[in-house]
């Protein structure tokens, strides 16, 4: 049981190294909010999540009185809708502002993570390289776009962590993991001093402290991901 007030017969279906999971968990957090988390064997997909998801049968599935709610920034959304007078709002109230937020989370899946995932799944230095120079645009696009939302504030949703906050703050950590295996600096300060000082930032924050899985631990966990993209085809 985590969290704090009382929300109904509340579930979270997840697994613990994912970013997708890792952002309603502090969102959760951050409201206050007492849910069951339930830890899902990715290999082997429980019952539940594939009732719940049938669609995509991934994590997150937030379930609310028997009812699921899928795909992260939809759960942030109905987080911030059914606990609107508890803790902090995760989208702005002005509706310009609203939807320049969902553009922006909707910018970091789409666009950010399609280009960073590359990178992730490199094994080799040629494929490091490769990839770090195609993602570092995507970079470049959220640096302006931290100064555009912030407005010179400290968090994309201005002074407090909001759903761009969630959405690309949740992949720090695997960020940072993935530079010290492939030797690359994605938020190098003296280029993107926006978003480094944005990102020391949001890891401060207590929820996400609270939250966000520890670095070592998910160091071993890519690990093992590379050795097993790495083994040869038909190799155990």
């Amino acid at each position: 049981m985590a969290g704090g007030e009382e929300a109904g017969e509340l579930q979270l279906l997840g697994a613990w190294m994912s970013p997708w999971v890792i952002r309603v968990k502090v969102a959760l957090e951050m409201k206050g909010i007492s849910y069951e988390y339930i830890e899902e064997d990715l290999q082997g997909k429980s019952d539940l999540l594939l009732r719940s998801n049938p669609v995509h049968k991934k994590v997150p599935v937030l379930i609310h009185d028997g009812r699921p709610v899928c795909e992260s920034l939809v759960v942030l959304e109905y987080v911030d809708e059914v606990w609107s007078g508890t803790g902090p709002p995760l989208l702005p109230a002005d509706p310009y502002d609203r939807a320049v937020a969902r553009f922006w989370a909707t910018y970091v899946n789409n666009n950010f993570f399609q280009s960073w995932r590359s990178l992730f799944r490199s094994t080799t230095a040629e494929q490091r390289a490769e990839a770090f120079k195609n993602v570092v645009p995507q970079v470049e696009t959220l640096e302006r776009a931290f100064k555009e939302c912030s407005k010179g504030k400290a968090f994309f949703g201005g002074d407090a962590v909001g759903m761009v906050d969630l959405a690309l703050g949740s992949f720090l950590v695997w960020i940072r993991v993935v530079d010290e295996l492939a030797g690359t600096n994605l938020l190098e300060e003296e280029k993107f001093p926006g978003l480094a000082a944005w990102a020391e930032r949001f890891l401060a924050v207590d929820a996400v402290e609270k939250v966000m899985p520890e670095a070592g631990r998910i160091m071993e966990h890519y690990k093992g991901f590379l050795a097993k993209l790495a083994a040869p085809a038909g190799s155990s």
